[in-house]
Parts: C-alpha cells; sequence; structure tokens
C-alpha cells in the first residue's frame, strides 16, 4: 500500500533533500525517523520537488509503500487510526527543523514525483537593509542594492510559457531542460520585502535561483527589461545571470489531478522524455 506523506522544513541546516554520504540531510532524518516508527532497516522516499542544501519548504510531499500489516501496526496498543498514529509518533523522533503535516492512504496511481501538474516555489528579498526583519534572516536574502520591481515584472513575463530553459539550468547528462513555466510575478510586501512567485510543472537544477538573478540583474539598472528574453533565446548560460543564494527560496506546494486516472496519466507523461521545442527557446505552445 502507498503511504502519501506532506511535511515543511527549514533548510538551513540541511545539504538538501536527497541522501548524500556524509552529509545531513531531509530525506535521511525522515528516512531514519521512518525506520524507528516502523521498526524497518531501511524505507524508500520519493519525493515531488527535490531541494538544493539550504533551501526551505513549506508544501514538500513523498510517498513510501508498506506492507497493510505494517500500516496496521503503527497505531500499537492506541485507538487512533494509523494516518493520525504515525504523524504523532515521527514528532517525536524528529529534529524540530522538520515536521510531518499529514500521512494517508493513497492509490497505488499516486506518484510524488511523477504525478505533480505543478510546483510552487517563492524567493525572499530585501533591498533595504534596514527593514530586515531579523526573524526571517534564515529564509531572506538581504540586497544591497534597491530594485525595480516593476522593471522585474515586465523582464520575466518574456519567460512565461514552455520553452527550452538550458540557459538558466545547471545541466545534468541525459536529462531534459524544457519546461512549462505557467507564471512568474514579483511582489513587495506591506513589510517592503519582495517577494517572486514562480509555477512550473517542474523546474531543472538550479532554475528558480537562474530565473532570480536574471530578474535582479535587471532591476539593478544592469540590463533592459528584454535582456532575460535574450538570454534564453540564446540557449546557453550567461554570466550576467547570478544563481541567487539558496536560503532565500521555498518550495511552497506540490499540486496533483484529483482522480486515480488523471494521476496515472499524468505519472505516464511525466516519465517520457521531453523532446526539444521548435529552437532554443522558442514557445512550442
Amino acid at each position: 500500500m502507498r503511504i502519501r506523506i506532506d511535511l515543511a522544513y527549514d533548510g538551513t541546516d540541511f545539504s538538501g533533500w536527497a541522501r548524500q554520504p556524509g552529509r545531513r540531510t531531509v530525506e535521511e532524518e525522515l528516512g531514519r525517523a521512518l525506520t524507528t516508527v516502523l521498526r524497518r532497516s531501511e524505507v524508500r522516499l520519493t519525493v515531488g520537488g527535490r531541494t538544493d542544501a539550504g533551501v526551505h519548504a513549506r508544501g514538500s510531499v513523498c510517498h513510501l509503500d508498506l506492507d497493510p500489516d505494517e500500516w496496521a501496526a503503527v497505531t500499537g496498543r492506541s485507538a487512533r487510526v494509523p494516518a493520525e498514529a504515525l504523524v504523532s509518533r515521527l514528532r517525536g523522533v524528529l529534529p524540530p527543523d522538520v515536521v510531518v503535516r499529514s500521512a494517508r492512504e493513497v492509490p497505488d496511481t499516486f506518484d510524488a514525483r511523477f504525478s505533480a501538474v505543478r510546483r510552487r516555489y517563492t524567493y525572499r528579498l530585501c533591498d533595504d537593509p534596514t527593514r530586515l526583519d531579523p526573524l526571517r534572516r534564515r529564509d531572506t536574502v538581504v540586497w544591497r542594492h534597491r530594485l525595480d520591481e516593476e522593471a522585474m515584472t515586465v523582464a520575466v513575463d518574456g519567460l512565461v510559457g514552455l520553452h527550452d530553459f538550458g540557459a538558466y539550468c545547471r545541466p545534468r547528462e541525459g536529462a531534459s531542460t524544457v519546461r512549462h513555466l505557467q507564471s512568474y510575478r514579483w511582489e513587495r510586501d506591506d513589510d517592503g520585502t519582495l517577494r517572486a512567485t514562480l509555477v512550473a510543472d517542474a523546474f531543472c537544477h538550479s532554475m528558480v535561483r537562474a530565473l532570480v538573478g536574471g530578474a535582479v540583474a535587471v532591476g539593478e539598472g544592469r540590463w533592459p527589461t528584454t535582456w532575460p528574453r535574450e538570454v534564453l533565446e540564446r540557449g546557453v548560460r550567461d554570466p550576467g545571470v547570478q544563481v541567487m543564494p539558496a536560503h532565500g527560496l521555498c518550495l511552497e506546494a506540490v499540486e496533483y489531478p484529483d482522480t486515480d486516472e488523471a494521476r496515472a496519466a499524468r505519472a505516464a507523461e511525466s516519465r517520457a522524455v521531453r523532446g526539444p521545442v521548435h529552437g532554443p527557446g522558442r514557445d512550442a505552445r
């Protein structure tokens, strides 16, 4: 049987989600807690969004497969249902920078990674150091130059759509860099903090932080508002695009279809290798 786990974490002291020898990771901490609670030697987790070192998450999702007897045994001698018992018992063994919000049985058509239709990230920037909230220093990047959010908004509008984002990614051998960026907007909160919200079907390695870096270069006045789109169309990494610090980034949500049929179809679609669009950076919709 398949179990979905929704969780959040402060990524400050983690080397990202994925297990790495000799490093503290979210997958390692959650896996260790699950082996303790489930009395297993190991667990295998599939996550909806792998985060890099220092990146936070409010809406991460993963799944694991269990034997029905293991699931039933989670309750122990209590009268709680297994889902409630698992969340409660995990709270007792997890470190304070990881919180499991819920756990529940889902159909085996659900795949935390491949069934997802979109991921939503935010990025926080404070461009007036005197207004920085010290209680937010672990999730907000201080920028020492004032930024023009209106110019940044205009600049990123040309990036929305289905494109090859190779110019904004750290390539991985055999992996496609074609993604559908569904929305990208900048807003200034009441406290003066600049907040970017990016939504896509999926993101490549370092893609969000590079897209933010491209907008920041425009916000500082170093490049015109057309420049991020020009970089995209050239299809090669540009030294003017800074990959922004990790701690300003947060995975806010991973979203899935509502029906078993739609989840299965989405998983099959996601597993298929994305082909090239019609020329570097061209919108193929």
